[in-house]
């Protein structure tokens, strides 16, 4: 959801006050950074640009020193998976001394919304025929197959992802797009033609703000926990069929996989235990 920008009066960094801009939107603010929607060289080409602001509370010489560092770590591991033929947003223009990062916008909704819709139908119709609405997705159901093909995407993508060398730090369904399918041509990580246009849309993923470039068993490992446990608390009714699914798809798309899903039994082991003990 858009942020009212006549609400919050910000300096905007310089690129989006050129005369060729659209007026910025201000679409989300976080602690480190902002990020706008505008337009890149043409009105009909929008784009995303990401803002970190200069940090007041910060040593001027170091915050200079980590906002480069931060802006040129994102661009490089975006462009690094875009030239791989990872589903991510193309990056347009950079400059690291002012701080922003401008992209790709891309198109449709948050996988986490078009899970929770899924989900919401899904109980409105068992209620619907007198049950309690709260059964646990279990995936062995044609009318379950959407959903099926869809976790076997994000298995797949964040496969590919990993064999290319970027963890990404922040995987959740919230950080990852279903871009509409482009008229005629096949999607790299794969789609159900005759499925519920809900959840249908190439998977793309967003946020590179914490990624890094890692071959480490323990990054890879870490990087599943975070998305496992985040769709646990977003979506628990769909936590178990993911968690099958994640696997299985991500066996698939990155041979390296069994040895990453054996140390991601011991990084979920730790994280019992950080639970048990508080």
């Amino acid at each position: 959801m858009a942020v009212d920008s006549a609400a919050h009066q910000f300096p905007l960094p310089a690129i989006l006050e050129h005369p060729s801009s659209t007026p910025p939107e201000l679409i989300a603010q976080g602690a480190e950074g902002r990020l706008y929607k505008s337009t890149y060289l043409l009105p009909s080409i929008p784009c995303a640009l990401k803002y970190r602001p200069p940090k007041p509370w910060r040593h001027p010489v170091l915050d200079a020193r980590l906002t480069r560092h931060r802006i040129l770590s994102e661009a490089r591991n975006l462009a690094k998976c875009h030239r791989e033929g990872v589903p991510v947003p193309t990056v347009y223009a950079v400059d690291e001394s002012a701080g922003w990062l401008m992209m790709e916008w891309v198109s449709g909704g948050p996988v986490r919304v078009a899970i929770n819709e899924w989900l919401r139908r899904r109980r409105d119709a068992e209620r619907a025929q007198g049950r309690s609405g709260d059964a646990i997705v279990e995936g062995t159901s044609e009318a379950e197959a959407d959903l099926v093909a869809l976790l076997r995407r994000i298995g797949a993508v964040v496969g590919r992802m990993h064999k290319v060398g970027i963890v990404h730090g922040d995987l959740t369904t919230s950080n990852m797009m279903l871009r509409p399918w482009e008229k005629d041509k096949q999607p790299v990580n794969g789609h159900n033609a005759e499925g519920d246009e809900l959840l249908e849309g190439e998977i793309v993923i967003i946020d590179f703000g914490l990624a890094s470039q890692s071959t480490s068993e323990e990054d890879r490992a870490v990087d599943l926990y975070v998305l496992e446990r985040a769709f646990a608390s977003t979506h628990p009714r769909a936590e178990k069929l993911f968690i099958a699914v994640l696997e299985t798809a991500y066996r698939e798309a990155f041979k390296q996989a069994p040895v990453v899903l054996k140390k991601l039994e011991d990084v979920r082991m730790r994280g019992r235990k950080r639970s048990m003990l508080g």
